[in-house]
């Protein structure tokens, strides 16, 4: 009996609720992590540079954020599509994708990396930056954009590790890079004052912890199910990776470009104590979601090697499984963000009371769009581990783009301030329902 728990998880395994929870685990604290030093940096910018840097790095960064969301369309896409070439047997064919993949989004994230330097600026003033703003907000993207090659592996390997059947390891190294920028963050910032850029050089060397080490593990004969080869292009296979991590990028995209357009909105409504208050939001939304998107990557290849096995039953039980799982978490996560908005806002604003105020009400708001956000999140990975990018894309696209834009143009013109925070809780609902909807109609095709 002791033997059994103790067996490591396969991913041609039944998977019971414990089992299931046991292999997605990893995925779900390592993205939490990730999400967590980011709130870091936040709060020694906030406390130890001041509001309008702390401004700046959440005006920024939908932009940086939409240069690294590359990563999670081969770290998704790719990794539905190996693991689907494992459950069909074919190991050698699988590393050759993998490595395929490892070095395009590499030489990929070198050209985004100069091309962000570029026009990073003109992108601060585009959206409305002006003065110390816009300064603050290009000195800190600039030197994030040095690791933009480091940031694209990071992301990918936070998939990649799942189909490797490396969870753990992948949890290991996320750890890793956030002590590192925590740490940094306490040096650079708080300890020997060089504010913003401090701030960005610690998050940048984190970067590369989390992207460089698995690419040297990836590289040496390993434990994993994958490795770093010799390889050739492979069009087809980039097509279909591409194609079916499309809705990852959508999503990640989408949501950067919803963001620039919450900041615009807020900066209209509220001044720049909204674009602060918002940037609070987020981290927290980070936090949160991240519980979302690493149970979805977690389970993802486990979904993609039944299906590429055939195991019909078994993606119905994966299925009904992860539908009570997304509800237990979602109740806890409503009860826990709602409970806990006037300690997070203190954390990060309690030094301003007016601004404090105005976030403790916004959380009073957002916290309802945890009861939904995660069945539209799983919906659309659930497509794409069964390798159809375009109707995950779908989801994505009516949750992040559609659904948030129509809301957030529309809502602030009936209730003000008010009716950003609602149209964030109102894109949710109406993403659920299209998840319902795509799950419902392609039921009979992938017998689920």
């Amino acid at each position: 009996m002791t033997k059994q728990v103790k067996k490591s998880i396969e991913l041609s395994d039944h998977f019971s609720y414990g089992r299931l929870l046991r292999f997605t685990a990893p995925s779900v604290v390592m993205l939490i992590f990730t999400s967590v030093y980011g709130v870091v940096d936040g709060f020694f910018v906030s406390n130890f540079v001041g509001k309008t840097a702390f401004t700046a790095v959440n005006f920024i960064m939908p932009f940086l954020m939409i240069i690294g969301a590359v990563g999670f369309l081969f770290g998704t896409g790719g990794g539905a599509l190996i693991a689907k070439t494992m459950g069909e047997g074919d190991r050698e064919r699988a590393n050759r994708q993998f490595s395929l993949v490892v070095y395009v989004s590499l030489g990929l994230g070198v050209l985004l990396a100069g091309l962000g330097l570029v026009f990073v600026r003109p992108c601060a003033v585009f959206l409305g930056a002006e003065g110390e703003l816009l300064e603050y907000s290009v000195r800190y993207a600039q030197v994030i954009l040095l690791a933009i090659p480091a940031y694209v592996l990071q992301f990918e390997f936070q998939c990649l590790f799942a189909s490797a059947q490396k969870p753990k390891l992948g949890l290991y190294v996320t750890v890793a890079a956030g002590l590192t920028n925590m740490a940094l963050d306490a040096l650079f910032v708080a300890g020997l004052s060089w504010g913003l850029e401090g701030a960005a050089a610690a998050t940048a060397l984190s970067q590369c912890v989390g992207g460089l080490l698995p690419l040297l593990y990836f590289a040496r004969p390993n434990t994993s199910l994958l490795r770093l080869t010799r390889t050739r292009w492979m069009g087809r296979v980039m097509l279909q990776v591409c194609t079916n991590g499309s809705s990852e990028l959508m999503s990640n995209i989408s949501m950067s470009l919803v963001g620039m357009l919450y900041n615009v909105q807020l900066l209209r409504y509220a001044g720049e104590d909204g674009v602060a208050s918002y940037g609070v939001l987020m981290y927290v939304n980070l936090v949160f979601q991240s519980i979302f998107i690493g149970y979805s990557v977690g389970v993802s290849p486990v979904v993609s090697f039944h299906y590429g096995a055939g195991n019909k039953p078994e993606l119905h039980s994966l299925l009904r499984k992860s539908g009570l799982v997304i509800a237990a978490s979602a109740v806890l996560m409503f009860l826990s963000a709602a409970f806990s908005a006037g300690p997070l806002a203190a954390i990060f604003v309690g030094y301003d009371e007016a601004l404090y105020a105005l976030t403790t009400h916004a959380f009073s708001i957002y916290s309802f769009s945890f009861l939904f956000a995660g069945f539209a999140v799983f919906g659309s990975a659930f497509f794409t581990a069964l390798n159809d990018g375009l109707t995950s894309a779908l989801i994505s696209f009516l949750r992040t783009l559609v659904f948030q834009i129509a809301a957030v143009l529309i809502f602030p013109i009936l209730w003000d301030v008010d009716g950003i925070w609602i149209s964030i809780v109102a894109a949710e609902v109406m993403a659920v329902a299209a998840a319902a909807f795509f799950l419902v109609l392609k039921q009979k095709k992938y017998g689920y």
